[in-house]
């Protein structure tokens, strides 16, 4: 019988080890996890945020006034701490990300936790005091938009119990926000 083809997984990179968050930290899975998404899945890194020009490391950001898809329907922004409006890089990286997500396939992803680009369920407020609330990142918004279910690193038992559908299968969302 032939070996089943691993389905895909939209994977942040931050999650994966690349130093590609904001600060240039490391903020990976651990190693047993990683090797358990490796057996199961075939890993697609992306960085929305660097595929849409900002550099690393770089400010923070939060979006301010709204999330991922008042973004999207051009009702909010994203800021840094600095001030500096980098919604349009926001957007390209979602953008970019959408692009790599069909091309490889991938109907299901794993993105990090509050992310301004990534989050799922929750994101920061746009006050850079550490206030969460509820809402979707940039990224996130788009993927979820086209059908791709997003989980995040403190779903992973959720990602690793879900029914396993053949790649390009249309499912549906794990994130419950409006």
């Amino acid at each position: 019988m032939p070996k089943r083809k691993k389905q895909p997984l939209l994977v942040s990179a931050c999650l994966l080890g690349e130093k590609c968050s904001y600060n240039g930290r490391e903020i990976g899975l651990s190693i047993g996890v990683g090797q358990a998404l490796q057996q199961r899945f075939d890993l697609v890194a992306v960085c929305p945020e660097r595929l849409g020009g900002l550099p690393n490391p770089r400010p923070p950001a939060e979006i301010y006034h709204g999330d991922g898809k008042a973004i999207l329907s051009r009702t909010a922004t994203v800021v840094d701490c600095t001030g500096r409006d980098v919604t349009a890089a926001f957007i390209r990286g979602a953008e970019a990300t959408l692009e790599l997500a069909h091309q490889s396939g991938v109907n299901i992803a794993l993105l990090k936790a509050r992310s301004p680009a990534c989050g799922n369920e929750q994101i920061y407020n746009g006050s850079f005091t550490g206030t969460l609330r509820n809402g979707i990142g940039v990224a996130a918004a788009l993927l979820e938009t086209n059908g791709i279910q997003i989980f995040n690193e403190e779903q992973l038992d959720q990602l690793f119990l879900r029914e396993s559908p053949e790649p390009n299968q249309e499912n549906g969302h794990a994130s419950t926000n409006s």
